[in-house]
């Protein structure tokens, strides 16, 4: 009698969002991932799970312990505001960034100032031990650990393999682990190549499982690809818990670190820092990156703005320049700014306020190399183009703040009392504000304004 072969189901789920499949397709339905479709045992029917043994009793929410949910400082003081305060046992951190833009320097940083008081090991899988000791001379982190009374070391190891490193663990005992990057690591329990997305995904649940068992923080060093966004799986921004953003452009000096994800604090707080030749400083007030000539003889074409950047009322300066008369194909030039936001303020200058600008050149910028994006600074980008167009400064102790629409009305922004309160702290004593802000300050002389055409005819 032959015996009856029981076939084995299979399936296909994403390796970036979990999403399951009967067949393989090359692109996921939903998230819409080429290549990520991995075959697995599909579920033969719902089964009952037995119970098992807990691995401790639950207990009454007032009798849970805070002491291993409470941050402790890193040292970095910015990194700190982002982080809600410092690192906590057994999170796992993710910074992630562009190649080159300094991640490995603030995390070296880091590793120095955790030195002082506790033992450190920084595992690098991208450079040799001798190139962060390179990078540790110039930034003064060699002996940060033995400059303190009482403190630990800073241990180094280049390691790509798990196994590896985690006997490096062993051996040491850290009080903070820095693993540069998670995607040079690889484990022999999962298939495919480092950086790879099984990988990825094996090495991040382990680390973040020896995260927990032992109470130890954990901060990982991420890629990131061509149009910005974390390289691995999707899953691996749900595996950590704090996701960390670090920007900054090649030109500038300025760095920024956001909070994307953080299950300990705010996730939308912002970092400042300026990369320099012997590393990289923490920026408290960062407001003279920002503004060019604040103080000094008004000059036609600039105005200054407050955004903000998180929950961090930022100063900007805008600048414009508008150049030539009946010219056929006038250029439009953005820098720090959205484009397709610029052409709309140009199209109702040019159609409600009676500012001619169709055959001239534009060039509006930002400086310092911010970013800006929100709507809050349309009324300060119009009033420099017009400035700078009928050649007729601001004054220099004025401070703009409102969206406009497209029917020429100033509309209001969120967050007016933080913004003004930053303005007057800097010492500007004028402002400019949308109607209906509900603004009751005595520090400042501030004046409502609700349509763009009677703000821009007083700049005659």
């Amino acid at each position: 009698m032959t015996a009856r072969v029981r076939s084995v189901r299979t399936g296909y789920r994403c390796a970036e969002c979990g999403q399951q499949a009967a067949q393989w397709v090359g692109r996921c339905p939903s998230c819409q991932a080429w290549g990520t479709l991995e075959q697995v045992a599909a579920p033969s029917g719902a089964r009952k799970v037995a119970a098992g043994a807990p691995s401790a009793p639950a207990r009454r929410i007032a009798e849970v312990e805070l002491d291993t949910a409470r941050a402790r400082p890193t040292g970095v003081p910015e990194l700190d505001r982002v982080l809600g305060g410092g690192l906590v046992p057994g999170a796992v951190v993710l910074l992630a960034g562009e190649p080159g833009v300094g991640k490995s320097t603030l995390l070296l940083e880091v590793a120095a100032k955790a030195a002082g008081t506790g033992t450190v090991l920084y595992v690098t899988g991208e450079e040799s031990s001798g190139q962060v000791r390179l990078r540790a001379e110039r930034t003064g982190a060699v002996h940060a650990g033995s400059l303190s009374p009482g403190g630990g070391e800073l241990y180094l190891a280049a390691e790509s393999d798990l196994s590896a490193v985690v006997a490096h663990i062993d051996a040491v005992a850290p009080q903070l682990l820095v693993v540069d990057s998670v995607q040079t690591m690889s484990t022999d329990t999962a298939d495919g190549a480092p950086g790879g997305v099984t990988q990825v995904r094996a090495v991040t649940v382990a680390l973040t499982g020896l995260a927990k068992e032992r109470g130890l923080p954990v901060v990982l060093v991420g890629h990131v690809t061509k149009d910005g966004s974390i390289a691995g799986p999707r899953v691996l921004e749900h595996l950590v818990d704090v996701v960390l953003s670090f920007e900054g452009d090649k030109h500038s000096t300025l760095r920024m670190v956001r909070g994307v994800k953080n299950r300990f604090g705010p996730a939308d707080e912002v970092g400042c820092f300026e990369l320099r030749d012997e590393g990289i400083v923490g920026m408290a007030d960062p407001s003279g990156l920002f503004l060019a000539r604040f103080g000094g003889p008004p000059v036609p074409g600039t105005a200054v703005t407050v955004v903000m950047d998180g929950r961090r009322p930022l100063p900007a300066e805008l600048q414009a320049l508008v150049a030539g008369k009946d010219i056929p194909s006038p250029r439009r030039a953005v820098s720090g700014l959205d484009n397709s936001r610029v052409a709309m303020l140009l199209a109702v200058l040019e159609r409600r306020a009676g500012v001619r600008l169709h055959d001239a050149e534009v060039y509006a910028a930002t400086v310092g190399g911010m970013r800006i994006t929100e709507p809050a600074a349309d009324l300060a980008l119009a009033m420099a183009i017009t400035s700078a167009r009928r050649d007729v400064a601001l004054p220099s102790d004025l401070v703009v703040l409102g969206e406009i629409g497209l029917a020429g009305e100033i509309r209001r922004v969120a967050g007016v009392e933080r913004r003004l309160a930053e303005a007057a702290r800097l010492g500007f004593a004028r402002a400019l504000v949308p109607p209906d802000s509900g603004v009751k300050r005595s520090d400042l002389r501030v004046q409502e304004v609700g349509d763009v055409a009677l703000v821009l005819d007083n700049l005659r």
